[in-house]
């Protein structure tokens, strides 16, 4: 053990003189236990939102596309807006889980599993998007290479389109896995502690004969440590694929070598403000201010200041490369002087002051170190990286090479309750999940107990004077 100690003077991980069996109940009581009042509110607020989107989706699926508020410049709009929005948020998670897990970082054991099941959830909704975007969703599977036998149909390789479907085909198979294969062990301990056959019943299937030998615990090491390196690359892959929807055309302002870093930077800038609101709701709800420490708020705040900084940089050279290149076509991309003073200037204002300005408090460590401010910056990180892919997407478009086909783009209240409709169903897996499985896994923080709890690192430190 002499190989893992860890120094007194940093903070500990888990608070509270913890020991094993407070561990198991604290985590499993949200599971065990009646859901309480605030609960129930947000599940009925959520599913409000999600069969309002359901029946915008039913009307356009039932009208056309022609119910968006779509033109013949600004051919795509809204949804593309949310699709990518929606894969950026999904990014955080594979970050947390795989890469971190390669590096040994111990604070992420109380952050990865709601950061998966983010991703999960976050990819279902992107995922929606393209899929109404075709008009005719029934023949949503010609997306994939098919057999001949369906005639002469001939999937085009080259097309970025399609390299979006394999890759978040793709990241959403392995990010199933490791979320899955992490949950094994936690789903014995629910199997377990069982009081009713019908719960007993579940979590044994979930739970894939789990008894903790030594053997099923090598297995599941040797399994998350290949999959974490499956994963790893799908942080950069998934998202910089996305970018190559626009960095492959020839349309002004998205003909850029600089999208696929760009995109990866503000996938995980905006992945881990989701993060970050998500936790601090699931910490407060199901009690876990002993394990989700005001230490893993501040970490993962210096990761956002991080990847806005790269963002920083990004909108920096895109602005310069627009006003240096002379071209009056660049002068209305989402980042150039016309957009600026342009009929979108309040997008543009939106996206600097979102992602940029506010952002930049968490410079200052009072700030950092606040839930009501770190919860409120996370939530407008989140409006402004939305901001960000709709004047990508719509500023772009909305000044083609051709004057005479210059238009802006107004969404209907079917665009935008398509939008309202993914969020209310995001929120709702994500609180059924709150309800069904361990949001912390247990079986990785008794790992570290011993090393990070906050008595044990008493002692140690008491040793050392």
């Amino acid at each position: 053990m002499s190989g893992h100690y860890e120094a007194p003077i940093r903070e500990p991980l888990i608070i509270g003189h913890k020991t094993y069996h407070d561990i198991t109940e604290d985590i499993a009581r949200p599971i065990e236990e009646r859901a309480g009042k605030l609960w129930w509110i947000s599940l009925y607020a959520a599913l409000v939102l999600f069969i309002y989107g359901f029946g915008c989706i039913a009307y356009t699926i039932g009208t056309g596309i022609g119910a968006w508020g779509l033109n013949r410049t600004i051919n795509w709009g809204w949804d593309i807006t949310n699709f990518v929005w929606w894969v950026g948020i999904g990014h955080a998670g594979t970050l947390i889980s795989a890469v971190l897990l390669l590096f040994r970082q111990r604070w992420r054991m109380s952050v990865n599993r709601s950061a998966e099941a983010m991703t999960i959830f976050a990819v279902v909704q992107a995922a929606i998007f393209p899929l109404i975007h075709m008009g005719r969703v029934w023949v949503g599977y010609w997306v994939f290479p098919l057999p001949n036998q369906f005639g002469s149909l001939w999937t085009n390789f080259n097309s970025p389109l399609l390299w979006d479907v394999f890759a978040i085909c793709t990241y959403f198979s392995v990010s199933t896995v490791f979320w899955f294969i992490g949950l094994i062990p936690d789903f014995a301990m629910i199997r377990d502690r069982a009081k009713t056959p019908w719960t007993k019943k579940i979590y044994t299937l979930l739970s894939f004969g789990w008894g903790g030998k030594a053997k099923h615990w090598q297995r599941f090491e040797e399994v998350s440590l290949v999959l974490a390196g499956l994963a790893t690359p799908l942080v950069f892959s998934v998202h910089t694929t996305v970018s190559f929807d626009f960095a492959t055309s020839v349309i002004k302002g998205w003909h850029s070598t600089i999208y696929p870093p760009y995109f990866v930077a503000g996938a995980i800038f905006s992945g881990f403000a989701m993060v970050q609101t998500l936790l601090l709701i699931a910490r407060k709800v199901c009690h876990l201010e002993d394990y989700i420490t005001m230490y893993h708020i501040e970490i993962m705040n210096i990761v956002i200041v991080l990847t806005g900084g790269m963002v920083t940089v990004a909108y920096a050279t895109e602005y310069f490369i627009g006003w240096y290149s002379g071209s009056r076509y660049e002068d209305f991309t989402y980042l150039s002087p016309g957009a600026a003073v342009g009929p979108y200037w309040w997008a543009f204002w939106a996206l600097i002051i979102c992602n940029l300005v506010i952002p930049a408090l968490f410079w200052f460590k009072r700030i950092r170190t606040n839930i009501i401010a770190t919860f409120i910056i996370a939530l407008i990180i989140n409006i402004g990286m939305w901001f960000e892919r709709f004047d990508i997407i719509v500023i772009n478009l909305s000044r083609d090479y051709l004057p005479g086909s210059w238009t802006m783009f107004k969404p209907t209240i079917i665009d935008v309750g398509v939008y309202l409709g993914t969020i209310g169903f995001f929120s709702t897996l994500f609180l059924l999940y709150a309800r069904t499985f361990p949001v912390i896994a247990q079986a990785e923080l008794k790992s570290i107990l011993k090393i990070s709890g906050e008595t044990y690192k008493v002692k140690e430190g008491d040793e050392h004077h």
